[in-house]
């Protein structure tokens, strides 16, 4: 059996800047609704297209200096790639905040988790 290579580093750029990222969760939903209707059977028969979104919940670490203003971020750029060269990176654009939460643990450091909204989605 073959060794297998997997997805590496997160990298979140804010207005060029390199953001320390602990965790990334990614929502697309795809804009499709269920399309309710009388009929005898009783059930639903179908769907309508909508319009698709990204979904982002990050967790980032607060550094000591040169805090970001997080609730003010838009047109953010996060960027999930393998370390070694040749691997394909998935790229979210225009990404923005929707809500900030601060999380502070007697074991851990301070962090930051983040509501965000992506744009689009690019696989590059």
């Amino acid at each position: 059996m073959a060794l297998q290579e997997y997805l590496g580093a997160i990298v979140m750029e804010v207005n060029g800047q390199e953001v320390e990222i602990e965790s990334l969760d990614v929502t697309h939903k795809t804009g499709r609704k269920l399309v309710k209707t009388m009929n005898k059977t009783g059930r639903a028969k179908g769907f309508a297209k909508g319009i698709g979104e990204y979904d982002l919940k990050v967790t980032a670490v607060i550094p000591l200096s040169g805090d970001i203003d997080w609730a003010g971020i838009e047109g953010a750029k996060i960027s999930i790639y393998p370390l070694s060269v040749g691997g394909q990176r998935t790229s979210y654009y225009d990404c923005f905040t929707i809500d900030v939460g601060k999380k502070y643990t007697v074991d851990g450091e301070a962090k930051q988790d983040l509501s965000m909204a992506a744009l689009r989605e690019v696989i590059e």
